[in-house]
């Protein structure tokens, strides 16, 4: 399977959700488009990995490079994962965990609670 990349804006946010395979070979086409929305002036990123099925380290790797980048320039980053129970988001949630970085982003159940637009952050 391949990634795919959506954006949309929401107020003041920009909302990259991420579909597909977030590995190697695709993890840069992320950092691409987390890079042209910084270069653009969005300072405030949501990435929605609800339809992300597979996220190697590389995929971490660039997550967290694009929290580095957020950060350093005034910014914020925020990510959408679904509950745990929600069959689609089961392997980002496992992933996170096992690798303890879930404490490193800002979580969010959906793209609304994220930009403002629902309930508030999910606990760690």
């Amino acid at each position: 399977m391949t990634l795919a990349v959506d954006e949309a804006r929401r107020g003041v946010w920009t909302v990259l959700r991420i579909s597909g395979e977030l590995d190697l070979v695709t993890s840069p086409e992320v950092r691409r488009q987390v890079h042209a929305a910084v270069a653009a002036g969005r300072r405030d990123v949501v990435l929605d990995l609800s339809d992300v099925l597979f996220c190697d380290s590389s995929g971490i790797g660039v997550l967290i490079a694009a929290r580095r980048l957020l950060h350093s320039c005034g910014g914020r980053l925020r990510l959408v994962l679904p509950a745990s129970g929600a069959a689609e988001g089961s392997h980002m949630n496992r992933v996170f965990g096992a690798l303890g970085v879930r404490r490193l982003f800002e979580v969010y159940e959906n793209a609304g609670a994220a930009t403002g637009d629902g309930p508030e952050r999910l606990t760690a």
